[in-house]
């Protein structure tokens, strides 16, 4: 009987080790370092929403803190901010979120592209994929002169040349 009462007594000293390990966790941290050498602090369940930083969480490449070479201090603190809010926000709010956030970005291609660059680096997925999808909601009622101007696309064709693969594809012409 002492030996059942000795097991339950462990068993909820093992469940308050276990919590207290996953609290701890919790409250790890990482040192994210940008191009412009600005370190930013962050949870370590927040960066590994970049697959990137996972990677080198795993592999056990993280000590001094991480280098991010290609991404500068604005846009990582974007990307963080919204990487933030995924992980902490219920659904809705992260809807009404995404949505104010990806509206300060809609008339600012730039900033826009430079968060594309960066999820893509990061390997974000869920960024990339909501930065991807409001870049084409952007452009699909647009036509091909106004998407050229958007993304910057001089026209390398001569008039005669723009005029046959007009012909050739009426059908993605036809409104």
């Amino acid at each position: 009987m002492s030996s059942s009462s000795s097991a339950e007594t462990t068993k909820p000293a093992e469940t308050a080790g276990a919590a207290a390990e996953a609290a701890e966790a919790k409250d790890e941290k990482i040192v994210l370092r940008s191009s412009d050498g600005v370190e930013f602090v962050v949870d370590v369940a927040v960066a590994r929403m970049s697959k990137t930083i996972s990677n080198m969480i795993d592999d056990d490449c993280v000590g001094g803190g991480v280098q991010l070479p290609v991404v500068g201090s604005g846009v990582l603190s974007t990307v963080l901010e919204y990487l933030a809010k995924k992980h902490g926000a219920a659904a809705e709010a992260f809807k009404e979120f995404e949505a104010e956030f990806f509206g300060r970005l809609v008339d600012d291609r730039a900033a826009l592209f430079e968060v594309i660059l960066a999820a893509n680096f990061l390997d974000a997925q869920d960024l990339l994929g909501a930065a991807f999808q409001r870049t084409a909601d952007r452009i699909k009622d647009m036509t091909v002169e106004e998407v050229r101007e958007y993304f910057g696309v001089a026209n390398d064709f001569t008039p005669a040349e723009e005029e046959a693969i007009r012909k050739e594809n009426a059908w993605a012409f036809d409104a």
